[in-house]
């Protein structure tokens, strides 16, 4: 598919980009490179194929999930202006 030059403004336009008129054709150029790649990647058959969420093989490390630290609520409570029930009150801003 070729690309032209009022594709890649348009482009550009919309994507709020500003491109030089002297730098235009260079743009164009790399644009049509880029979509004729894509096009050539969608041919590839990924049937069978598993999606992976890393492209290494590694399995995410998860720590022991227990409590470290009492419940300091009314020490850090002790500085706010207003609480209740537990709570940090806090003005309306929103009506």
């Amino acid at each position: 598919m070729p690309t032209i030059p009022a594709d890649v403004l348009s482009v550009a336009q919309l994507a709020r980009l500003h491109i030089d008129n002297d730098a235009l054709d260079d743009v164009t150029d790399r644009f049509s490179r880029t979509l004729n790649l894509v096009a050539e990647l969608e041919k590839i058959d990924t049937d069978g194929v598993i999606p992976m969420s890393n492209p290494h093989d590694m399995h995410q490390r998860l720590r022991s999930d227990f409590v470290t630290e009492d419940n300091q609520r009314k020490a850090l409570q002790q500085n706010a202006p207003a609480t209740a029930d537990g709570f940090f009150l806090v003005p309306k801003v929103i009506d």
